[in-house]
């Protein structure tokens, strides 16, 4: 349709409508007033907007949260370590210091070590007696085999031979003590060489 159909159908449309008498452009008037504005849209929605904004925000936080917690969901607890465990660590990182550490300090970190793990282990108040005291106690009565008993007595002699004694110890004694410590803590039986 072009532009001078439409105009033509106005003017034909105007022609029919009725006049009043306002004056030579009245009847342009009255057709004005029949064409009114477009009305806004018509708001037919049965729930309240701010219903559908809460519900999109209660939505979007729920779902922000079951992600957060997927993400920092506590990890299930390892199970407490065993003093026998905690001593072979201990044990296998002061091997690697064999070398560089004095015999000296060598056998008290590996004494330590070693009562530590009796004391935690076998509940014997070990770091609170001295080597003689606690030979004497297991004497008595002791949860060690004849043979852990020996090796345990030997370990504890060699290291009162170097820490009070101040036996010239060599790398070789404090791998002796390592040896040892390492096969008490494992529950071995002390090989005779």
């Amino acid at each position: 349709m072009t532009i001078m159909s439409s105009m033509m159908s106005i003017l034909q449309y105007l022609q029919c409508l009725p006049r009043r008498s306002l004056g030579g452009g009245g009847s342009i008037l009255l057709a004005a007033e029949n064409f009114h504005e477009i009305a806004p849209p018509v708001d037919y929605s049965f729930i309240p907007a701010w219903a559908v904004f809460l519900a999109s925000f209660v939505g979007l936080s729920l779902i922000g949260l079951i992600i957060w917690w997927f993400r920092h969901k506590p990890k299930p607890a390892l199970p407490p370590k065993l003093p026998r465990e905690i001593a072979l660590e201990e044990l296998d990182r002061i091997a690697s210091e064999i070398e560089r550490m004095d015999p000296y300090l060598f056998s008290i970190r590996v004494s330590d070590i070693l009562r530590r793990n009796v004391t935690n282990q076998y509940a014997l108040p070990v770091t609170r007696q001295t080597s003689v005291e606690f030979l004497a106690a297991l004497a008595k009565s002791s949860p060690f085999s004849a043979n852990e008993k020996s090796l345990l007595e030997d370990f504890l002699n060699r290291c009162d031979l170097i820490k009070f004694a101040r036996y010239e110890a060599t790398s070789a004694d404090s791998q002796l003590l390592l040896e040892e410590a390492t096969r008490f803590v494992k529950g071995e039986q002390l090989a005779l060489a």
